[in-house]
């Protein structure tokens, strides 16, 4: 829960670097939390028709919009690439698998042009 209130913390960071754990324990965390905002939805009655969701969950989707665009520009950050490395998703298909790719994408060792190593503070 940490790694996931982190992220939510630095929302406004768009410089620096963001490690593996740091990116997929938010990503995990948002999943979980996703998933019970459409639960709720669905338990209140409040859900959108057939779409299996409702403003419970478009709410929550809101607000983790900017904080999840932060950490994965910096986790980008971290492998040598810049943010604008996002645009690739325009390339149907490849681009999706690409960006994928950058994500699980262990940390470049040394310091780049995007700060120091995360990895370093943790040892």
């Amino acid at each position: 829960m940490d790694w996931y209130l982190k992220v939510i913390n630095n929302y406004r960071d768009f410089n620096g670097r963001a490690r593996r754990k740091e990116y997929w324990m938010f990503v995990l965390y948002n999943i979980m939390f996703s998933v019970g905002a459409m639960v709720l939805d669905n338990v209140f009655g409040i859900a959108w028709g057939s779409l299996g969701y409702g403003p419970l969950y478009a709410i929550y989707g809101l607000i983790v919009i900017i904080p999840n665009l932060a950490v994965l520009i910096r986790r980008l950050h971290d492998v040598g690439k810049s943010g604008w490395m996002l645009l690739i998703l325009v390339v149907p298909f490849i681009g999706a698998f690409w960006l994928l790719y950058l994500l699980v994408t262990d940390s470049i060792p040394e310091a780049n042009q995007y700060g120091e190593n995360p990895k370093e503070d943790a040892y």
